[in-house]
């Protein structure tokens, strides 16, 4: 089913909010709203919002692959972002990303065996007197959690599996 046919009245409200000739405006809240479901836009929503607001699929795609806050991939139910710009870089966070990956068996970019955790590297959550640090992105939103140790996340990602394991 196509966004069209499933928000038609939210998306003539977020088109409704921008003149016809700046209609390109509304891209962030359309991909929010394609990737609201299944945690990631696929290729048909781009090709659909890029019609919608006469743009192309690979302008599409470029601002999906600019922000962290949009995926082209499905994920696990917990994308765990890791900042790794130069400033968390200078406090540790390449070693800690290291560290936590081998922990969970599994590279940047991968998901755990039971699929609930996938983590990946971004650049500048603006908190680099934090980091360590990441942000947690879910059905319920984001959360950030600063100053971590291995430790910590390991126990914040037992807290993750228990509460997705209740939730079922």
């Amino acid at each position: 089913m196509s966004l069209a046919e499933k928000y038609p009245q939210e998306i003539e409200k977020v088109l409704a909010k921008y003149p016809p000739e700046h209609k390109r405006s509304a891209v962030m809240a359309l991909l929010y709203m394609a990737q609201r479901e299944e945690g990631y836009v696929s290729k048909k929503d781009k090709a659909e919002i890029a019609e919608l607001l006469d743009m192309t699929t690979t302008e599409i795609s470029a601002i999906v692959g600019f922000y962290s806050l949009y995926h082209d991939k499905k994920a696990g139910q917990y994308r765990i972002q890791v900042c790794t710009d130069i400033g968390c870089a200078l406090r540790g966070a390449d070693q800690y990303l290291a560290d936590l990956c081998e922990k969970l068996d599994v590279k940047p970019g991968e998901t755990t065996d039971d699929g609930l955790i996938t983590i990946e590297e971004v650049k500048c959550l603006a908190a680099c007197d934090k980091a360590p640090m990441f942000q947690v992105q879910s059905g319920q939103g984001i959360k950030y959690h600063e100053q971590m140790t291995i430790d910590t996340t390991l126990e914040l990602i037992e807290v993750l599996r228990k509460d997705a394991k209740e939730a079922k």
